[in-house]
């Protein structure tokens, strides 16, 4: 792609902005080397690695990548036979190893995104996990860089006796240096090494008293610094392990390159693609911090839709950046821009160019969802004062020059960039050279965007449909840019608004507004009264959306009383149930301690008759309690909502579905349910599972009458379909009318879904004292979807 274009359109600045979120400095590097392309099956893959990339960073657990040092030379000198590597360059490709192993892992890893690892799979193939080679060099080499001790049984032992002399070296320096005269001693004198050699340091003139050879002076030349001849045979021995020690080092370092040079390749593939996975990494920072979004790519023949853009290099500044949306249809070519100075104008062309270069290089964009990047084959851009001394180019013929190579070059596959054209000439001669130029690069379908402040070339957009007009608003009460785009309207230079409110003198003003040609002065109003009008119209486009927003919220209030509101109902409703479950208890404890007198022998003060008319008498009272339960979930709660469907009336016989077909009544209807009343049980149950017949109900098989008068009393229940909430009572009215039948046995079908039902089946009867034992249905009986209850 165009040099000079992508120099002008600051491309490297952005890449250096995309290098910088990278962890490393091959990865920035890399970044730094990207260019735009016109391979849009790579593009399109880049754009899904760097999404995948995203989720994985941004996923719980999160992820960055791990060190990756510089091993190009180090790998090329492993290619070499040979030649050894040094503990640093080894330090270095253990490092590479060990982030290979953990990287792989990481894309690896199941609980990190499926999609994400899906996509990023194509790098686990390529990185090696090599830990017994980690375990090698690190066996060999330390963090410092430095060859260890243990490394082999010989480089041990000859260290051991290296340290060793040393260590008897310096004893021995130190005995003659306390022998010494103090006229020949040195002030904090002390064994040090000169050259290789262990040396004391003396006075000058006690230099042949002591003898030895001198392999250093001071800076003074006061003191020398002297092996003396006892030490001369002890440093010779010392420099001889040393010279063995370094022949060992070199064997194992020797070694160990050999170990690793058949893995050279590998360990070639696995660096580049960390190199990648880091630049991977840079794109989705730089994506997550500047909210790009994926773009769709188009044909340049197509026009593009840029939602949302912002420029990248004010987003890195910090600068508050106004969005904009630039559209171009398949028909329409050019875009001319006009408007103020400091409007904005130039920064939108770069930008517009930017979020294309930048897309063609693999890199997300601060764009919108929604938006579709052209994809050019070639740019050109006229941007800037290009003049030159030394070319003896003037501004114009910068630009002509510049116009000249555009023209020779554009295509249909490439997009133009040209900012004020025609000016640095006479406007006339200006205006007619740019409409020269646009019409010539329209009709060869360039896609072409301009700026310019002559008045002449906006007349274009009239004459070809191809042309589209469009400006940067200018606020003209407080003379500053607001840099929000609009489409279809030419913008106007405000000149003379500004020269009165910069209190030039009226009648100067007015003369100039006076020596402006007819149509220019027409064509001002004429844009004058739009902007006013877009003005009113976006006033009122925030008008709505505040009494929109304040609509919204009135409704959330209103929401949340009616939840709140609710709520209390729901209480209330608890309330009542419990008050009423309280006196049913209490009649039951009645009822029941009349049966048992009943049936005792020992009751001698009771007839038999009128202990009949108790229980009668106390029946009653116990259907008067159901009654007034009833009651309260009809209505008795305010606010109560009631509604009746079509389908079914008050006091129709219906078949419920959760009964088998059961026959009860529909005794009320509440929201989407109804409650039914079967025999002595009364159901809430929905009403698609309601079905309404002519049939009367009439007692079930198995039913019993007990002593109680016109009392039915069913010997199962069915709970299949009930909520949890809902068996309470229900499960608790079945074996108070089992118990008053004088029933053995009680059968409760509450199927095995979930569980939940049996669950609370079991608890109920746990804590019923009247139950003597109860287990789950045998498998002739229902099995695990029946519980049977036994009475006394």
């Amino acid at each position: 792609m165009n040099a000079h274009a992508l120099a002008v359109l600051e491309l490297p600045r952005v890449l250096e902005v995309v290098a910088g979120r990278a962890s490393s400095a091959v990865g920035a590097a890399r970044v730094r080397r990207l260019v735009p392309t016109t391979d849009r099956e790579w593009i399109e893959a880049e754009q899904a690695r760097v999404s995948a990339m995203r989720a994985l960073v941004a996923s719980e657990l999160g992820w960055k990548p791990y060190d990756i040092p510089d091993v190009l030379d180090v790998l090329e000198r492993l290619r070499v036979a040979g030649a050894s590597l040094t503990p640093a360059d080894l330090l270095s490709v253990q490092t590479i190893l060990r982030s290979s192993r953990l990287t792989r892992e990481t894309l690896r890893d199941p609980r990190h995104p499926v999609a994400a690892a899906a996509v990023l799979a194509v790098y686990s193939g390529r990185l090696v996990s090599a830990s017994t080679l980690e375990t090698s060099i690190e066996r060999i080499v330390d963090d410092e860089a430095q060859v260890r001790d243990n490394a082999s049984p010989r480089l041990r032992a000859l260290r051991r006796e290296l340290r060793g002399a040393e260590g008897e070296l310096v004893a021995l320096l130190e005995r003659i240096m306390s022998r010494l005269e103090p006229s020949q001693q040195v002030p904090d004198m002390s064994v040090t090494v000169r050259n290789g050699r262990y040396v004391i340091p003396v006075r000058r003139d006690a230099r042949t008293a002591v003898g030895g050879i001198v392999h250093d002076t001071s800076a003074t030349g006061a003191t020398v610094f002297i092996e003396p001849p006892a030490a001369i045979e002890a440093g010779n021995r010392i420099r001889e392990l040393e010279a063995e020690e370094g022949e060992e080092v070199e064997r194992i370092l020797a070694e160990l390159t050999e170990t690793l040079r058949p893995h050279a390749d590998a360990l070639g593939v696995a660096f580049d693609t960390l190199i990648e996975v880091d630049t991977l990494y840079a794109r989705a920072k730089f994506a997550e911090e500047f909210s790009c979004h994926p773009v769709d790519l188009s044909d340049p023949a197509d026009g593009f839709s840029i939602l949302g853009g912002r420029h990248p290099l004010l987003l890195a500044q910090g600068i508050p950046v106004v969005p904009f949306d630039l559209v171009l249809a398949k028909d329409e070519r050019t875009l001319l821009i006009s408007g103020p100075n400091t409007g904005g104008k130039t920064v939108l062309l770069k930008a517009v160019a930017l979020l294309s270069m930048l897309t063609q290089s693999g890199i997300p964009v601060p764009v919108a969802n929604g938006s579709h990047i052209a994809m050019f084959d070639d740019m050109y851009a006229d941007i800037g004062d290009e003049q030159s001394i030394e070319a003896s180019l003037s501004t114009f013929s910068a630009h002509v020059r510049n116009l000249a190579e555009i023209l020779a070059h554009a295509t249909a596959r490439t997009l133009v960039l040209i900012d004020e054209l025609g000016s640095g000439t006479d406007p006339l001669e200006g205006a007619a050279l740019g409409g020269a130029i646009l019409e010539a690069l329209t009709n060869r379908g360039a896609l072409t965007i301009s700026t310019t402040h002559l008045g002449a070339l906006k007349e274009l957009a009239i004459q070809d449909p191809r042309i589209v007009n469009a400006s940067l608003q200018f606020d003209p009460v407080a003379l500053a840019p607001t840099y929000r785009l609009i489409q279809g309207i030419p913008g106007r230079s405000y000149g003379l608004s500004i020269a009165r409110r910069l209190r030039l003198p009226e009648d100067v003003v007015a003369r100039e507004e006076e020596r402006l040609p007819t149509g220019e002065r027409d064509t001002n109003a004429l844009l004058a009264d739009l902007e006013a009008r877009e003005t009113a119209l976006a006033a009122r486009e925030r008008e709505a959306a505040v009494i929109t927003e304040d609509v919204k919220q009135r409704a959330r209030r209103v929401a949340e009383r009616e939840r709140n509101t609710g709520l209390r109902e729901r209480d209330a409703e608890r309330h009542a149930r419990q008050e009423a479950r309280k006196y049913l208890l209490s009649a039951r404890r009645e009822i029941e301690q009349t049966v048992k007198s009943l049936r005792s022998a020992a009751d001698v003060d009771t007839t038999a008759q009128e202990a009949r008319q108790r229980v009668e008498a106390l029946a009653k009272s116990h259907t008067a309690a159901i009654e007034e339960l009833d009651r309260r979930d009809r209505g008795a709660i305010p606010g109560r909502r009631k509604s009746s469907p079509d389908t079914l009336s008050l006091g129709d016989y219906v078949e419920v579905e959760t009964l088998g077909g059961r026959i009860g009544q529909l005794i009320e209807v509440r929201d989407d349910e109804g409650l039914v009343a079967v025999g002595t049980l009364k159901l809430a149950v929905p009403l698609t599972q309601l079905q309404r017949t002519n049939q009367p109900p009439r007692a079930a098989n198995g039913d019993r009458r007990g002593d109680i008068p016109d009392v039915h009393v069913p010997n199962e229940i069915d709970l299949r379909g009930m909520r949890v909430s809902e068996v309470d009572d229900i499960v608790m009215h079945a074996v108070d009318n089992a118990v008053r039948a004088d029933l053995k046995s009680l059968r409760i079908i509450h199927g095995k879904g979930t569980g939940a039902l049996r669950d609370r089946v079991d608890e109920m009867l746990r804590k019923e004292p009247r139950v003597t034992n109860f287990r789950l249905g045998a498998w002739n009986e229902g099995g695990a979807g029946v519980t049977v209850v036994e009475f006394a």
